[in-house]
C-alpha cells in the first residue's frame, strides 16, 4: 500500500468517525493542566453571593419593599373595600390561571383521590396548630399584666384559620415539590376553613378565663353571608380560573408553553402574590392596629410567630419523611404552617362583630406579622429544598434518557 493511499483511507475513516488525531501534550502542557485554578479573592466570592442571593431571593426583597410602602402610604380607608376586592379576585385568579396552564390534568384529578393525605394535612392545619396556639396563650395569660387580651384571643385565632392559598401554589412551585397537591390541600383547606374556624375559636375561648372577656356576648353573626362570600370567591378566583388554565393546557398546548415559559409570563404569579400580601399590610396600617398595641407586645407576637412557624414545619415536615415523598413532603411542608388572613380577616369581622374596631384590628395583628414571616421563611427555605431533592431530580431525569436510549435501540427498523 502506497504512502497516498494510506493517508487517503485514514482521511476516510476520520470523517467516517468523526475522530481527529490530536498530538500528544508536552510535559509542560501537562503540568500546566494539573495546576489548580488560583482562588477568587474573598471579596469577590462575597460579592457573588450577594449577587446570588438578591437574583435568588428576589421575592423577598421586593417583599420587603412592598411592606415598607404599606407602612409609609396607604390607600384612603374609602377606598380599602375596592382595593380589596380587585386584588383578592384578579391576582388570586392570576395565579391560578397560571396554574392551570401549566399542572398536567392526570396529576391534578389523582391528588383529588388521595383522602388520606388530606386528612393528615388537614388535622395539623386545623387542629395541631389551634391546640399549639391555645397551649402557648395559656401559659401567657397566667401573668394577666403580661399581654394586651385581644392579643392573646388573636393568637388562637390566628391558629385555628385555614392555610393560604396563593403562596403556597408560589412557593411549591419555586421548591420544586408537588403543586399539584398543594393546589387540592390549599382549596380543601380553604372550602373548610369558614365552618371549623368558628367551631375551634368558640372551643377554645369558652373556657371562662380573663382574656376571653373582651369578646363580645352577641357570638359570630351572619355566617350565611361569609359562607357565601367565600365560596363565590373561592368559584371566582380559584376554580374558574383553573379550568380555564387546564382547556389552555390541553387545547393550545404549544402557545400556552411558549407563552408561559419562553416569554417568562408564568412570573406573574410571583408579582400577583406580592400584590396580596401588600394589601393586607396596607389595611393593617391605615386602620392603626399596629401603633395601638405597646412595643413589647409586637416583640412578642414576632418571635412567637418565628416558634410557631419552626415547631410547626419541624412536626409536619418529620411526620411526613415516614410515608410520604420529598416532592409530598414540600408539599405539606407549605401547606400546614401557613395561615391566611385573606380569609381571616371577614371570619374576624363577622365573628366579632359588636366589638371595637380596635379590639378587631388587635385580633387580626399576630395573623398578619405571621404572614409576613411565614413568606419570608417560605421563600428563604425554596433554596434548602431546591438542594434537596436536585439528586431525586437528577435520577428521574437519567433514568428518562436511559430509557428513551433503550426504547430506541430496540426499536423495529
Amino acid at each position: 500500500m502506497t504512502v497516498s493511499a494510506a493517508l487517503s483511507i485514514g482521511i476516510r475513516d476520520s470523517d467516517t468517525t468523526g475522530i481527529t488525531a490530536t498530538e500528544p501534550k508536552t510535559p509542560s502542557a501537562r503540568a500546566a493542566d494539573q495546576v489548580p485554578a488560583k482562588p477568587q479573592p474573598l471579596w469577590r466570592r462575597f460579592c457573588s453571593g450577594i449577587r446570588f442571593f438578591l437574583v435568588d431571593q428576589w421575592f423577598l426583597v421586593a417583599l420587603s419593599c412592598f411592606i415598607l410602602i404599606a407602612s409609609q402610604v396607604q390607600v384612603p380607608v374609602s377606598q380599602q373595600g375596592k382595593k380589596e376586592l380587585v386584588v383578592t379576585y384578579l391576582c388570586v385568579a392570576i395565579i391560578f390561571l397560571v396554574t392551570g396552564c401549566t399542572l398536567p390534568t392526570k396529576l391534578l384529578l389523582q391528588n383529588y383521590k388521595r383522602w388520606k393525605i388530606h386528612l393528615f394535612v388537614q388535622a395539623q392545619s386545623f387542629l395541631l396548630t389551634s391546640a399549639i396556639a391555645f397551649a402557648v396563650v395559656s401559659l401567657c395569660a397566667v401573668n394577666t399584666g403580661f399581654m394586651d387580651e385581644a392579643l392573646l384571643v388573636g393568637i388562637i385565632f390566628m391558629g385555628c384559620v385555614p392555610t393560604t392559598i396563593a403562596s403556597n401554589v408560589v412557593m411549591t412551585a419555586q421548591a420544586h415539590g408537588d403543586q399539584a397537591l398543594t393546589v387540592v390541600e390549599s382549596t380543601l383547606g380553604n372550602a373548610l376553613g369558614p365552618f371549623l374556624t368558628p367551631l375551634l375559636v368558640l372551643m377554645y375561648t369558652s373556657t371562662g378565663a380573663w382574656y376571653t372577656k373582651v369578646l363580645p356576648d352577641t357570638g359570630p353573626s351572619d355566617l350565611g353571608e361569609l359562607y357565601r362570600r367565600v365560596f363565590m370567591q373561592l368559584g371566582l378566583s380559584l376554580f374558574l380560573p383553573l379550568v380555564v388554565g387546564q382547556f389552555l393546557q390541553n387545547v393550545f398546548p404549544g402557545p400556552t408553553k411558549l407563552i408561559l415559559v419562553k416569554w417568562q409570563l408564568k412570573r406573574l404569579s410571583s408579582f400577583a402574590l406580592l400584590l396580596i400580601i401588600w394589601q393586607t399590610y396596607d389595611e393593617a396600617f391605615v386602620t392603626g392596629a399596629f401603633s395601638s398595641v405597646k412595643s413589647d407586645n409586637i416583640i412578642f407576637v414576632i418571635f412567637i410567630s418565628i416558634a410557631f412557624y419552626a415547631v410547626w414545619i419541624i412536626i409536619c415536615v418529620t411526620l411526613s419523611l415516614l410515608w410520604l415523598g420529598k416532592k409530598d413532603t414540600i408539599a405539606v411542608a407549605y401547606c400546614v404552617p401557613a395561615k391566611t388572613p385573606a380569609m381571616g380577616v371577614p371570619l374576624a369581622n363577622v365573628m366579632f362583630v359588636g366589638m371595637s374596631a380596635i379590639n378587631v384590628s388587635k385580633i387580626q395583628i399576630p395573623m398578619v406579622i405571621y404572614q409576613g414571616f411565614q413568606i419570608a421563611a417560605g421563600s428563604l427555605l425554596t433554596i434548602a429544598f431546591r438542594r434537596w431533592i436536585r439528586p431525586e431530580e437528577e435520577r428521574g431525569k437519567v433514568g428518562e434518557i436511559s430509557h428513551d436510549e433503550f426504547t430506541t435501540e430496540h426499536a423495529e427498523p
